[in-house]
């Protein structure tokens, strides 16, 4: 029989996992907007201009791979891995969750200073994968601080 404090661990870390599936979903839909301008070698930006540079440079692919494509990869991993483990309280996908968000925002930085400093454009679209995968990476930091007090 599970204790009410490991009952009530549980629920905030399913909680968070929510906020793991919902972050994710956003960056997931992104990625595969700025995937499908991508090969359609096209994008429209409204906010700021800066989209089709970004989307154009030299840097928007590694290896023939879009950058775009990589992300979608990375936030449907934290979806699958997040649901995975509401569904199976699996800890080895707690521990990938707690990994992989901080690569993706380490990703993200350096493809922001691209865009500030080398390409000097900036694409909203590719800014707005960069604050998913912020909240990402603080949703993992939670996570850690959450498993220490709670020994998951």
């Amino acid at each position: 029989m599970m204790s009410s404090d490991s009952l009530s661990s549980n629920k905030s870390v399913n909680k968070l996992l929510y906020a793991f599936i919902i972050i994710s979903l956003i960056g997931l839909a992104d990625a595969i907007w700025l995937t499908k301008s991508y090969y359609e070698g096209n994008i429209t930006c409204t906010v700021i201009a800066g989209c089709l540079e970004v989307l154009k440079s030299s840097y928007s692919a590694i290896a023939g791979v879009p950058v775009a494509l990589l992300g979608a990869t990375f936030y449907t991993l934290i979806l699958v891995i997040a649901i995975y483990y509401l569904y199976q309280n699996n800890n080895f996908s707690l521990k990938i969750l707690k990994i992989f968000p901080t690569l993706g925002f380490l990703f993200s930085l350096y493809l922001v200073y691209l865009q500030i400093f080398v390409i000097k454009a900036i694409c909203i679209y590719c800014m707005v994968s960069a604050g998913t995968s912020t909240i990402l990476f603080i949703l993992s930091l939670i996570l850690i601080i959450k498993n220490r007090q709670i020994k998951l």
